[in-house]
């Protein structure tokens, strides 16, 4: 039996199964045709955040942040490039606190940026404040490795 990965596409929701073998391969969505993996993180809003975590196989690496947040703008760019070294293996997501305070609250994220990494829908480490991109990627790891 072939084992499968369901996969949400970040372009249009729906939710792919791949061979757990294909995740790197370039897989595009079966309904809107575009690469499930881009290299680069997925804004999501409170809906999309809760289909990720509830229709993913692969671990989530959550950057929840605000606009105004200071701290938050300057990681971006370094979480961006975080995208690049661990996607396919884990899906990099960006949840606006300030759009959705029920699922902020839920989370009980308490300051930004605040970093999640999620496997299976629990939350299996937390880090808050800003970092670099290699920071974010051992740390990501290390999480991944222990859990």
């Amino acid at each position: 039996m072939i084992e499968e990965r369901q996969v949400v596409c970040g372009n249009c929701g729906q939710i792919n199964r791949l061979p757990a073998g294909r995740l790197a391969s370039g897989a595009r969505c079966g309904s809107c045709h575009q690469q499930l993996f881009s290299g680069r993180p997925i804004e999501v809003d409170e809906q999309g955040f809760d289909r990720h975590v509830a229709h993913s196989d692969i671990p989530l690496l959550v950057d929840v942040w605000a606009p105004w947040c200071g701290p938050c703008r300057a990681m971006a760019p370094m979480f961006e490039r975080a995208a690049k070294e661990l996607e396919p293996d884990v899906r990099l997501l960006k949840f606006n606190s300030d759009a959705a305070p029920s699922t902020s609250s839920r989370l009980r994220i308490t300051g930004i940026p605040t970093l999640l990494l999620m496997r299976g829908g629990r939350e299996i480490s937390r880090r808050s404040g800003a970092t670099d991109t290699w920071n974010i990627v051992a740390w990501a790891r290390a999480g991944l490795a222990g859990s």
